[in-house]
C-alpha cells in the first residue's frame, strides 16, 4: 500500500449540473497519468477521498474518461500499448456507456475496492476494538444515503484501506508477542484442568468403600447418574460458549450474558466464594493426609488439630506463589500433577493383576468371579442407603468447569471449552466405572489381616474368601479393619507401589486447589469489571502481561487461609457442593430458557443439546442438592434468592441481550396478540392516556396528574410533536429518545415516549392519535395543556389547538384538558431536571432546538409543545445566565410540582353535567385510590331542577351506589339555568371583541372573503345562535367560584362545540370564560361510550 490514491475530480463550467469524485484503489504502481479534461478543467489534486457526486454536469455533456469514473489504470495515452480498448458512446438520451475487453485489469481487481459500501468483514462485529488497533466500523446508512453536504468517513479505516487477512494476523501476533500474553489449547486450558479436579481424592480414598458398600452394580448406577448431571451440564456449557464470543469470568459470564445479571450477579458471588473455600478444603485434606504420614513415623510437631493448620498454611502460601507467578508457571504445575496422577492409577491398575500372599488376609486376592459375584450386589451398612452415598460420591463427579472458568485465558474458548470438558467427562466416567468394576473384583468387603484366619473342615463357610482359603466370618461381629468395608487406603494395598497411591492423593489433593485458587480470582475479577456488586471495583484490577487479577488472589487466600484455620469443613463442604450445583442448574436453565425464547441471536455452533434435555439437567441439579444435605440446599437457595433480589433492586446499567430479554418479548407479543383477539368490554375499560407533554420534563404538573391515575391501571404514552425546520439524523433521534425514556424511568413514571414531525400541532396530533399503540395497548383519551396565552398569540394557533380537540373527537377519543392559573410549561426556567447529561449536550449555537413558546410570553401552551425556531434554545439545556427568577417563575415552578406531593385532606369536586360514558367520573375515583390522594373526599355536583332537589340526588347517590364509588356529599344546583351576573356577561362581551368578525359592518364579500382568510372569527349570527350556552359557561364559572374555590382539584365536564359551525374563538372563550380565576380545573369529555357499569 505504497501507492498514494489520487482523487479525480474535474472542475464544473458554468452548465455543469452533475459531477463525479471517483477514488482510485492504491497500487504498487505509478497511476497512469491523467488526461487534461475536455473542458478545459484544471488535473485534479491527489487526495485521498471517495466516490462521492458533488454536483450536477449538464445532460447531453460528455468530459474526459475520467469525469464519468473510468478507472485510473484506463488511460487515453497512444503510447500505452497494455491499456485495454475502451470506447465512449452515447444513447442519444443523455447516458453513457463504457465498451471495454474482458482482459480489462480493473475488473480484476478486489470487490468493493471503488465504492464506500463496505463489504462483510469480522471486524465490524465486534464489540471492542479491533486486534490491529482502531475498531472499524461500517458506513452508517447516513453516510451512504444522506446529501453529500459533508466528507462521509470522519473516523475509522475506510473500505478498501483494511489491511489484508495476513496484514491482520501479522499484526495480531506482533501484539501478542509484545504483550507476551499466554493463552492455552483445549488440551492444557481445558482437559487436563477438568480431569484434575473430578479426579479428586475422593478417587483414592472412597472409591473402595462405595464400592463396598453400594456394590459394583448399584456403584456403576451412582457413577452414571453423576456422569448424567455433569453431561447435560458439559453439553449446556457447550452451547452457551458456542453462541458467541466467551471473555474471562467462566460460569459467571456464561450465566450472567445468558440469564441476565440478577442471575449471573448472584450465581457469581457465592460460585467465587465456593472456589475460595474450596482451596480450604482440598488443603485441609491434603494436610491430614500429611499428619496421618507423620502421626504413623511419631513425628506431630504439636497436635494433629495444630498440624493440620501448620502444614495447610504452608501448602496454601506455596500455591499462592505459584498462582502469582503466572498462569504460565501454574499451568506446568497442573501437568506435573496430572502426570503424578496418571501414575498412581497405572500404578493402582498394574498392582491389581500382582496379588502376592501377604496382601491376602487383608481381603485383596487378585481377580476371582467368586468375588465379583458377591461384591456385586449392595451391602448397607452403618444405617447407609443408596442416596446417602451417592452425595458422598457426587462431589467426585464435579469440576466440569475448570476450564470454562479461565475461559479469558484460552486461545478459542468456543472450541476449546466443548472438546475438553466432554472429554474429561467421559475419560474420568470411564475411569470411575473401571476402578469400582476392579476393585470389586479383587477385594473382598471384609478382612481380619490375620495369616491364621484360613478355613478349618469344621467350618460352614460360605463366602467368597472361604472358596479362596481364607474365613473372614468373625467380621459380621464388627471390628475387622481391612477390606472394601473398613480400610480407606485399599487401593494403596492393592497398587504396586503404595507410596505412589499417597502421592496421587497428594496431586489429586493439590491440583484441585491450585485450580480453585486460579478460578476463584478471576471469576471474582469478571463480577467487578461489569460493576454489578458497587463497592467491589477495586478487585477489577488486573496486572502484568496476563491481567492477572492480584487482589482477588490475596482475597482468595485469605479466605482460604481463614477456613484451614478453623480446620473443620463438616459443615461448609456440603454447602461448597450446593454451590456448585447451584451453577450447574442455572447453566442448564439457561440454555433451556434461551431455546424457549426463540430468539434469533440464540445460535449456538455446538448442535448436540436439547432444551428438554437441559430443563431436566436443571431439575436433577436441584434433586441432587437436597439428596446431597437438604438443609444445604434450602441455604443455597435463600443465598441466591437475596442476591438476585438486591441485584434486581440494584438495576445494574448493563444490556447483554439476556435471554430473560428475549423471552419477555415473546411474552408480551403473544399476550399483545391474544388481547387483539378479544372485544373490549366495559368492566375492563383502562384509561390510556395520550399525553401531549413535549419532551417529559417540559409539562411536570400534566406528567405527575396523569400518572396519578395510570400508574399500574392503563397505558400512558408522552407525546411530542416536534415541527423543527432541519430534522435531526438517525443518531441524535436515537439519543432523544433514549434520553426521555432513560428520564422517565429515573423519575420511576411508568409511561412510553413518542415523538413524531410534523408542520403543526394539529399534524402531529393526527398523526400520535392514528399510530401510536399496539393492538388493544392503544390509547383512547387524549390530555392536554390548557392554552393559557391564546388571546396573545397567533389565532392561527388557536385554530390548530381546538381543530386538534375536534380531531381527538373524530377519532373517538375522549378528551382531557388540564388548567393551573400559573400555567405548565417550565422549560425555560434554568435550573430545571434535564434530560441532557454534561457529556450530551450540544454545542451553543445549535440550530435544531426546541422549544414550547417564546419565553417573553407566559410560557404554558400545548397547543404548540415543540414549536420550533432557528434561534430559539432547547427545553432540554439550561442557560448559563444567572439571573433570578421572577415572581411569576417562581409560582409557575411550585405548581409544576404540587402533584407530587400528598394532597391531605380536602375535595375533590366533580361537576357531572353532562354524561360522556363516565370517564368524568372514573378519574376521580381512580385518583382518590392513590395515597396521594386517599384523604380527598368526592363531591359530586349536578345540574337539576330547584322543585325537585331532593328527588335528582337520591338518584344520583342509588347511581354512584351501583357504581360502588364513594362520594361524602351530592350537591344538585337549582340555579344553574339563572341568568348571569351582568358585570360577567360585559366581561365576555369585552373578551371575545377582538375576534368578530363584524360582517353587519361590511360588505357580503368582503366579510365572506375575511371569513374564509381567518376561519376562527366569530360571526354574528354564530353569537345568537349560541347565546344560551355562553351564558350557561358564564354561569357556571360564577358556580363553581362559589361552591369549589377551595377544592383540591375540579373535575368538570368539558362543553363541546359542534364541529364546522362554532368558530374556534368562540370555543376557546367559552373554555376561557368557564375556567379562569379557578384552583386546579379538569375539563374532561369521554368518547360517550360506557366506562362505567353495575353489572357484574
Amino acid at each position: 500500500m505504497s501507492g498514494q490514491k489520487p482523487s479525480l475530480k474535474t472542475g464544473g463550467s458554468a452548465e455543469s449540473r452533475f459531477q463525479v469524485d471517483v477514488v482510485t484503489e492504491a497500487s504498487s504502481a505509478a497511476p497512469a497519468p491523467v488526461p487534461a479534461s475536455t473542458d478545459g478543467s484544471k488535473p485534479p489534486d491527489d487526495s485521498k477521498g471517495r466516490f462521492r457526486v458533488v454536483g450536477f454536469l449538464d445532460s447531453g455533456a460528455l468530459g474526459s474518461a475520467m469525469d464519468i469514473g473510468l478507472p485510473p489504470d484506463v488511460s487515453h495515452e497512444p503510447d500505452t500499448t497494455k491499456s485495454d480498448s475502451v470506447s465512449l458512446h452515447s444513447t442519444g438520451t443523455g447516458h453513457t456507456h463504457i465498451s471495454d475487453s474482458h482482459s480489462n485489469t480493473y475488473y480484476m481487481r478486489t470487490f468493493g475496492h471503488n465504492t464506500i459500501d463496505a463489504v462483510p468483514n469480522i471486524e465490524f462485529y465486534r464489540q471492542t476494538a479491533a486486534s490491529f488497533g482502531e475498531k472499524l466500523t461500517r458506513p452508517s446508512l447516513s453516510e451512504l444515503h444522506d446529501e453529500l453536504d459533508k466528507e462521509p468517513f470522519e473516523d475509522g479505516l475506510a473500505n478498501g484501506e483494511e489491511p489484508s487477512a495476513a496484514e491482520e494476523a501479522a499484526a495480531l501476533a506482533a501484539k501478542e508477542a509484545k504483550r507476551g500474553t499466554v493463552k492455552f489449547g483445549w488440551v492444557k486450558g481445558v482437559l487436563v484442568r477438568c480431569m484434575l479436579n473430578i479426579w479428586g481424592v475422593m478417587l483414592f480414598i472412597r472409591m473402595s468403600w462405595i464400592v463396598g458398600q453400594a456394590g459394583i452394580g448399584l456403584t456403576i448406577a451412582i457413577i452414571l447418574m453423576a456422569t448424567l448431571v455433569t453431561t447435560i451440564t458439559g453439553l449446556s456449557t457447550s452451547a452457551i460458549a458456542t453462541n458467541g464470543f466467551v471473555r474471562g469470568g467462566g460460569a459467571y459470564y456464561l450465566i450472567s450474558r445468558s440469564l441476565g445479571p440478577e442471575f449471573g450477579g448472584s450465581i457469581g458471588l457465592i460460585f467465587a466464594f465456593a472456589n475460595a473455600v474450596a482451596v480450604a478444603m482440598y488443603v485441609v485434606g491434603f494436610a491430614e493426609t500429611v499428619v496421618e504420614l507423620l502421626n504413623d513415623v511419631d513425628a506431630l510437631m504439636t497436635d494433629e488439630l495444630n498440624d493440620i493448620r501448620i502444614v495447610g498454611t504452608l501448602t496454601v502460601i506455596l500455591l499462592l506463589g505459584i498462582s502469582v507467578a503466572g498462569m504460565e508457571w501454574e499451568a506446568k504445575a497442573q501437568i506435573v500433577l496430572l502426570v503424578i496422577l496418571l501414575g498412581a492409577i497405572a500404578n493402582y491398575f498394574i498392582g491389581s493383576f500382582m496379588p502376592t500372599e501377604s496382601k491376602e488376609p487383608k481381603g485383596f486376592f487378585g481377580y476371582h468371579t467368586a468375588i465379583f459375584l458377591e461384591n456385586l450386589g449392595p451391602d448397607f451398612r452403618e444405617e447407609e442407603t443408596f442416596f446417602s452415598v451417592f452425595a458422598i460420591f457426587f462431589p467426585a463427579a464435579t469440576g466440569i468447569l475448570a476450564g470454562a472458568n479461565i475461559s479469558g485465558d484460552l486461545a478459542d474458548p468456543q472450541s476449546a471449552i466443548p472438546k475438553g470438558t466432554l472429554l474429561a467427562i467421559l475419560i474420568t466416567g470411564i475411569t470411575y466405572v473401571v476402578i469400582a468394576i476392579s476393585a470389586g473384583s479383587c477385594l473382598v468387603r471384609d478382612a481380619t489381616g490375620d495369616h491364621n484366619d484360613t478355613v478349618s473342615d469344621t467350618v460352614n463357610c460360605t463366602d467368597a474368601a472361604c472358596t479362596l482359603g481364607y474365613d473372614f466370618s468373625i467380621c459380621k461381629e464388627g471390628g475387622c479393619q481391612y477390606g472394601l468395608m473398613n480400610d480407606f487406603q485399599a487401593m494403596s494395598l492393592v497398587s504396586g507401589f503404595g507410596p505412589l497411591i499417597t502421592a496421587g492423593i497428594f496431586s489429586a489433593t493439590l491440583s484441585s486447589a491450585l485450580a480453585s485458587l486460579v478460578s476463584a480470582p478471576k471469576v471474582f475479577q469478571a463480577l467487578c469489571k461489569d460493576n454489578i456488586y458497587p463497592g467491589l471495583g477495586m478487585f477489577a484490577k488486573g496486572y502484568g502481561k496476563n491481567n492477572e487479577p492480584l487482589r482477588g488472589y490475596v482475597l482468595t487466600f485469605c479466605i482460604g487461609l481463614a477456613f484451614i484455620l478453623i480446620a473443620e469443613l463438616n459443615i461448609i463442604a456440603p454447602i461448597i457442593s450446593n454451590f456448585f450445583l447451584a451453577s450447574y442448574a442455572l447453566i442448564n436453565f439457561s440454555v433451556f430458557h434461551a431455546s424457549l425464547a426463540n430468539s434469533p441471536g440464540w445460535r449456538p455452533s455446538f448442535k448436540y443439546y436439547n432444551m428438554w434435555v437441559s430443563l431436566a439437567g436443571a431439575i436433577l441439579c436441584c434433586v441432587v442438592m437436597f439428596v446431597i444435605n437438604w438443609w444445604a440446599a434450602l441455604v443455597t437457595l435463600l443465598i441466591i434468592l437475596a442476591l438476585y433480589i438486591y441485584v434486581g433492586y440494584k438495576k445494574p446499567d448493563v444490556n447483554w441481550g439476556s435471554s430473560t430479554q428475549a423471552l419477555i418479548y415473546n411474552q408480551a407479543l403473544t399476550h399483545c396478540l391474544n388481547l387483539t383477539g378479544v372485544e373490549d368490554h366495559v368492566k375492563n375499560f383502562r384509561p390510556q392516556c395520550l399525553v401531549l407533554t413535549g419532551y417529559p420534563n417540559s409539562r411536570p404538573a400534566l406528567l405527575h396528574l396523569v400518572h396519578s391515575f395510570t400508574k399500574n391501571i392503563g397505558l400512558m404514552v408522552c407525546g411530542h410533536v416536534r415541527t423543527v425546520s432541519r430534522r435531526p439524523n438517525f443518531k441524535e433521534l436515537s439519543q432523544d429518545n433514549a434520553r426521555c425514556q432513560r428520564w422517565l424511568t429515573k423519575k420511576r413514571i411508568k409511561a412510553f415516549y413518542s415523538h413524531v414531525f410534523a408542520d403543526n400541532l394539529r399534524h402531529g396530533a393526527q398523526f400520535l392519535l392514528q399510530s401510536v399503540g399496539l393492538g388493544r395497548l392503544r390509547p383512547n383519551t387524549l390530555v392536554m395543556g390548557f392554552k393559557n396565552n391564546w388571546s396573545e398569540g397567533d389565532m392561527r394557533d388557536v385554530e390548530i389547538y381546538i381543530n386538534t380537540i375536534h380531531d381527538a373527537f373524530d377519532l373517538q377519543f375522549g378528551v382531557v384538558i388540564l388548567r393551573l392559573q400559573e400555567g405548565l410549561d417550565i422549560s425555560h426556567i434554568q435550573g430545571q431536571d434535564e434530560l441532557l447529561s454534561a457529556q450530551e449536550k450540544p454545542p451553543i449555537g445549535s440550530k435544531d432546538v426546541v422549544v414550547s413558546v417564546s419565553v417573553t410570553k407566559d410560557s404554558d401552551t400545548d397547543s404548540c409543545p415543540s414549536k420550533t425556531t432557528s434561534n430559539q434554545s432547547s427545553p432540554l439545556i439550561i442557560r448559563d445566565t444567572k439571573s433570578p427568577l421572577s415572581l411569576t417563575d417562581q409560582r409557575l415552578l411550585e405548581a409544576s410540582q404540587q402533584f407530587k406531593k400528598k394532597q391531605g385532606k380536602g375535595t375533590i369536586d366533580v361537576w357531572w353535567l353532562f354524561d360522556d360514558g363516565g370517564l368524568t367520573l372514573l378519574i376521580p375515583y381512580l385518583l382518590t385510590n392513590r395515597s396521594k390522594w386517599g384523604d380527598c373526599r368526592i363531591r359530586v355536583f349536578i345540574g337539576g331542577k330547584i322543585n325537585r332537589i331532593d328527588h335528582d340526588r337520591r338518584v344520583m347517590a342509588t347511581l354512584l351506589s351501583r357504581f360502588r364509588i364513594d362520594f361524602s356529599d351530592i350537591n344538585v344546583l337549582g340555579d344553574i339555568n339563572t341568568k348571569p351576573k351582568k358585570h360577567n356577561k360585559l366581561s365576555f362581551k369585552e373578551l371575545i371583541e377582538p375576534y368578530r368578525l363584524k360582517e353587519d359592518d361590511m360588505e357580503q364579500e368582503a366579510a365572506e372573503r375575511l371569513k374564509a382568510q381567518e376561519p376562527w372569527r366569530i360571526t354574528d349570527n354564530e353569537l345568537e345562535l349560541y347565546k344560551a350556552k355562553t351564558n350557561r359557561q358564564i354561569r357556571l364559572n360564577e358556580l363553581l367560584k362559589e361552591h369549589s374555590s377551595n377544592a383540591k382539584l375540579i373535575v368538570m365536564s368539558m362543553p363541546l362545540a359542534r364541529k364546522g359551525t362554532v368558530s374556534s374563538a368562540l370555543y376557546m372563550c367559552w373554555m376561557e370564560t368557564l375556567s379562569k380565576d379557578l384552583p386546579r380545573l379538569l375539563l374532561v369529555r369521554g368518547n360517550h361510550q360506557s366506562v362505567l357499569t353495575f353489572y357484574s
